[in-house]
């Protein structure tokens, strides 16, 4: 509502993007052509269908359609209005109706908030829990959480996992590697062969329970190769 900052509706169109929500609805912003501005283009960071689906209205009453459950945001509690809760058991509890609404969120200005006009027409405030002594949130991160929120009570999205799995290094590659360490440790002067104790088995299930990766176990021959050429250089006359 009358929002006056293009990089804030920028970057709210980037904060619905990502939680996979797309209508926006502007009402009253203070420049007509915000959805066009560089600096609105520029926040948005490639949510540019976001803002070409968005609508721009003239009252809170022509931005409700289709909206079945209204919420506000409002930090500061009102005498009048209302319930108002945490974010969280709200959209928990919405997502489990059935049928669910169609949910719509409304955001007063940066400066002043919500008017208590637009306050009454919804069917719930939330507040977002914040530190008591500095709960100022940017329009646009304010945004960011709620959509969260809304997404999460919706089921959220999948963590994307690695396309492919680690390689492990097969046993063979292992048995190379340790015989690569014990030829290097004995040309380094580090292990002595007429007396090489249990140092070779040990290093042996050190890798074992290490799990090498076979870009690891790559490495750690280089290191052995490095190490070799060390000696060689070291014994080398001058």
């Amino acid at each position: 509502m009358n929002t006056s900052h293009p990089g804030n509706v920028g970057a709210t169109a980037r904060a619905m993007k990502v939680m996979g929500f797309d209508d926006l609805v502007l009402v009253r912003p203070r420049f007509a052509d915000v959805l066009q501005q560089e600096e609105t283009l520029a926040f948005a960071s490639g949510a540019t269908e976001v803002l070409e689906r968005a609508r721009v209205v003239d009252s809170l009453a022509e931005a409700l359609d289709g909206v079945q459950f209204l919420v506000g945001t409002a930090m500061t509690p009102r005498d009048f209005g209302p319930p108002c809760s945490a974010p969280r058991p709200l959209f928990e509890g919405l997502a489990a109706r059935a049928p669910r609404p169609s949910l719509g969120l409304v955001f007063g200005s940066e400066r002043f908030g919500m008017s208590n006009e637009d306050v009454y027409r919804c069917h719930a405030l939330v507040s977002i829990p914040t530190h008591p002594d500095y709960g100022s949130l940017n329009l646009a991160q304010a945004v960011q959480l709620l959509a969260y929120e809304w997404r999460q009570a919706l089921g959220g999205f999948p963590v994307q996992a690695r396309t492919k799995p680690p390689e492990l290094a097969d046993a063979q590659a292992v048995q190379g590697l340790l015989t690569h360490w014990q030829q290097a440790l004995v040309d380094i002067g580090f292990l002595d062969p007429a007396a090489p104790k249990k140092l070779m088995p040990r290093l042996n299930q050190l890798v074992n329970r290490a799990g090498l990766q076979s870009e690891e176990l790559h490495i750690l021959r280089g290191i052995a190769r490095a190490m070799q050429k060390a000696a060689a250089q070291d014994k080398s006359p001058c």
